[in-house]
């Protein structure tokens, strides 16, 4: 069980969450990051009052320390000390909760130091999960998966040693805020309607995501680099009610799920308490009251950007980092109205076509396949 944590991005929907875990549990919080949210991250310093806090903007680093002069508190400012904060002495958790692949260097340097990573970055994974997983064998770290489907996944298969005994991994959606509309309709979507996720209070980025259903596609690479099967072995179904957080099906026919209200501190919880379970306070779901249990196939047609990331998974190497940061780019602009939904689609599916692939990348060739991938898509953009 975690005793001493840091939190990757603790003013974000899952660093905020875990804190309200942390809390419940006792446990000692000696770091936070943030990006630039000084306000509540001088709250978070103050409440929980960690030895170090780092800003990775150098502006609100800076505005911070005059903030926190008259504690102990230390800040530091810019995204290498990320990974000053995931290797703090004295910590044994790591929650990677900051989105994006700026989560990828503290991660592999928190797994060099063997700490438990709560993972929370699902990023890390599907950029460079060939080289984040033989890390983590080396040294022994052990990688907890808080996405509610991977670690209902994770739960699932506790007690299986032997990989070969699941058939397939079953990871559920609800399908987001657009489930059931055409694609003419789905088309005409703002930046507002997008936000309106059905189930789950996220931030924006991932309510996106749901939205465009990359997020379930993005969790495919996921699961195939975590639980190392191929993309043949990883089934996407639509689950409206978000109470089966995902499923994995063995070879004899068996089918175990985990089942639970759409409530992340339940994953996140685990993850700090595994292999234990702590009690808590949370009401907990009952069958006998929540609405009927309903699965569909995806449409890939109105929503092709999980059949995307489905080929990037099935080309593999840095395909997938290409994706993820095209979608990145395209993504931040539909935020900023700039674009247009079905645009994310279009621009992601464009830097793709236009990079080549490299089959074994090193971190270096990931790295600069994310760089070049930002740039075809400010690039066709503008054009």
């Amino acid at each position: 069980m975690s005793k001493t944590i840091s939190i990757l991005g603790s003013t974000g929907s899952i660093g905020r969450q875990t804190l309200e875990v942390a809390e419940q549990l006792g446990l000692t919080v000696a770091a936070i990051t943030a990006h630039n949210r000084v306000e509540l991250a001088e709250e978070q310093a103050r409440k929980f009052r960690p030895r170090l806090v780092v800003m990775t903007d150098e502006a609100a680093a800076k505005d911070l320390r005059t903030r926190l002069a008259d504690t102990d508190v230390k800040v530091h400012g810019g995204v290498s000390a990320l990974s000053t904060a995931a290797t703090l002495p004295g910590v044994d958790t790591v929650v990677t909760a900051v989105v994006g692949m700026v989560g990828l260097k503290p991660t592999l340097a928190a797994i060099r130091e063997r700490k438990r990573v709560a993972l929370a970055n699902k990023e890390t994974l599907v950029c460079a999960g060939e080289l984040v997983m033989a890390a983590a064998e080396r040294s022994g770290a052990e990688i907890i998966p808080v996405d509610s489907e991977h670690s209902a996944i994770f739960q699932c298969v506790q007690g299986c040693s032997d990989r070969g005994e699941i058939r397939r991994l079953i990871l559920t959606c609800s399908g987001g805020p657009f489930y059931g509309m055409t694609a003419e309709e789905v088309g005409r979507k703002t930046r507002a309607d997008a936000l309106k996720h059905p189930n789950w209070n996220m931030g924006p980025k991932i309510t996106v995501d749901c939205a465009t259903l990359m997020n379930k596609g993005l969790e495919v690479i996921e699961a195939m680099r975590l639980y190392q099967l191929p993309l043949t072995r990883v089934r996407v179904a639509i689950h409206r009610q978000s109470i089966v957080h995902s499923l994995v099906e063995f070879r004899d026919g068996a089918l175990l799920a985990q089942l639970g209200t759409p409530d992340m501190c339940l994953p996140i919880r685990y993850a700090m308490t595994y292999p234990r379970r702590a009690e808590s306070a949370a009401e907990p779901l009952d069958l006998l009251r929540c609405p009927p249990l309903t699965f569909a196939e995806p449409d890939r047609g109105t929503f092709p950007c999980l059949r995307l990331a489905e080929v990037a998974a099935a080309k593999g190497g840095t395909a997938c980092a290409v994706l993820n940061a095209a979608n990145e780019e395209a993504v931040r602009l539909f935020l900023e109205d700039r674009i247009g939904f079905r645009d994310i689609f279009d621009l992601t599916a464009r830097a793709m076509t236009e990079l080549p692939v490299i089959r074994e990348p090193g971190l270096p060739d990931i790295l600069e396949a994310d760089a070049e991938a930002r740039q075809a898509v400010l690039k066709n953009f503008s054009n």
